[in-house]
This record gives C-alpha cells, structure tokens and sequence, in this order.
C-alpha cells in the first residue's frame, strides 16, 4: 500500500498538478503511439498554462470535486471531478508511471465518486487494464470510442447553411439541448469555453444544435445537436476551418453519423480508449469533450 495522503485539491497545487499530468500523459502517449505517427512531445508552456487555467476554472466551480494525492515527494496523482446538477464526470485524472500499481489510483477514484453522491455520470477514458478494471467495478459500462485525424480534403466539403456564430444569448437553449441529451446541462462550463473556443449555432429552431471549434488546432471540441443532420452541417463547420492535421475524437458507435461526415472527408479512422457511463446511455447526436464531457 501507498502512503499518500488523499486530500481536496487547492489553487497552490496547480502548478504541480500539471506537470504531473504532463509527465503522465506523455508516457501514456509514447506506450500507445501508434506505427507512422511522430514521437510525442511535452507540452508547450502555452499548452501547460491552458491546463491550469482550466483546472483553476473546475476548482472555482465545484471545488469538492477536485483531489490530489501526496506523498514525501510532493503530488503523485490528482482526480478532477464535477457535479453539474444531476449528472457527474470525470475531467481528468492521473497517477505518475511511477507510482501506479500502489493504490493512489484507486483511492483517487473512490474521493471523486463519493462526491458523485450517486448520479448518473461519464467520462472519457483510457484503455488501461488497471484503470478499466477500476471503472467497471465503479459500476461504469464502457464504450468503445473512435477518432479520425488527417488532412481534411477540401474539395469533399459541402456548402454549409443556416449556421451563424453563437453567443451569450444561446447559452440557455443550449443548456435545453444538453439536459435532452445527458441529462443535466453543461451550466458554468458554456461560459468558460466561450470565452476560449469559438461557438457555432443551427438557427433552426426545430433542429437546434451548437459546436464549439478550437480554431488554433482546427477541430471540433464538443457537439451537440437534436438531429444528425443538423450535427452534421456543424461538423463539416468545423472541418472547413481546420488548416492541416485535424482531430475528430470521442466518437461513440451511436455517433456513425460523424464516421461517414469524418470519411467523406478523407480523414482516417481508428480507435481511442472508451466513454464510460454510468446511469444513462451515451449520449448522440453528440462528439464529447474530453474535459467538459
């Protein structure tokens, strides 16, 4: 057994929670790098100060959902949780390579689900044996997920309509959309990502739908929509604006209609770890985020 301390995360941890998660996701990344692709890279500082302003955002939020483990050697591990009203997920989590196997995993998990007081919950998952087995003991069914990443082939793009640029004003509408589709509405998070990704909207009332765009990497980072047809106008939104390699991921089987919109467009598919739930079905039409589910 480990001799870490579970405790609640505080703003001071932030900068050593970070390069915790840097060290461990980048192991993570080279022990999965898949033959052709390029050899991961640590984060860049821009990248690492984006990490802590999005954690420092969870923590303000719902500060009760956010852990950190530590020992005599500083943090080892941190589990960022979030209850948005009926409905918990998992933000991130992590242990450092060298202190898996030890128990600090485990008793990460338990502190963030005790705080899940029983809701239905998801999140996005890896596809290690340690981490799986610990999820389905929680109770969470795990989904298989897809990505497609490559050149987006331009001349394959369809002319997009009734689409225009979000804004305050769509936030509760939206919030509408998600409780349709997961249960609970994303709240607080719409917010943050508004003032960092750029928001796209269907006008058509009948069929509403949003994506958020990360234009810096050129890709969508989460989508929701009441129809496919309208999810998939607002994903070849957001293809047409990626400018070299792109990056559709959290792609669950009932999202099929993102592999056709993603191969239309010549991009490749594959695998990449589970969506974990638990009390309800993984939600469609819609392309979860990593972080803000």
């Amino acid at each position: 057994m480990d001799s870490a301390r579970i405790r609640l995360m505080s703003q001071d941890d932030l900068p050593a929670a970070e390069r915790v998660s840097a060290v461990t996701f980048l192991d993570a990344d080279r022990l999965g790098r898949r033959v052709g692709e390029p050899e991961p890279e640590p984060p860049s500082a821009a990248v690492s100060q984006r990490w802590i302003d999005r954690m420092g955002f969870f923590l303000t939020a719902d500060p009760e959902g956010c852990w950190v483990a530590e020992d005599a050697r500083g943090i080892a591990g941190f589990a960022i949780s979030q209850n948005r009203g009926p409905l918990w997920y998992l933000a991130t989590y992590g242990v450092l390579p060298d202190r898996q196997g030890k128990g600090i995993g485990r008793r990460l998990m338990d502190a963030a689900l005790a705080h899940a007081g029983g809701r239905p919950g998801l999140f996005s998952a890896t596809a290690h044996p340690g981490a799986t087995r610990r999820y389905r003991l929680a109770g969470f069914t795990l989904h298989p997920q897809m990505r497609m990443v490559g050149r987006v082939d331009r001349s394959a793009l369809p002319a997009v309509r009734g689409l225009r640029d979000g804004r305050d004003g769509d936030l509760e509408w939206m919030d509408d959309l998600d409780r349709s589709l997961r249960g609970a509405g994303h709240g607080p998070d719409h917010r943050y990502m508004l003032g960092s990704l750029r928001l796209v909207v269907c006008d058509d009332r009948g069929r509403p739908g949003y994506v958020y765009i990360d234009d810096d990497a050129g890709r969508p980072v989460l989508l929701a929509a009441a129809h496919p047809e309208t999810a998939r106008l607002l994903l070849w939104e957001a293809l047409a604006s990626a400018d070299g390699e792109t990056l559709v991921n959290c792609i669950t089987t009932a999202n099929h209609w993102a592999v056709d919109a993603g191969l239309a467009a010549r991009l490749h598919l594959d695998q990449e770890g589970f969506l974990a739930v638990r009390g309800m079905i993984p939600p469609a039409p819609y392309l979860a985020s990593g972080h803000f589910l």
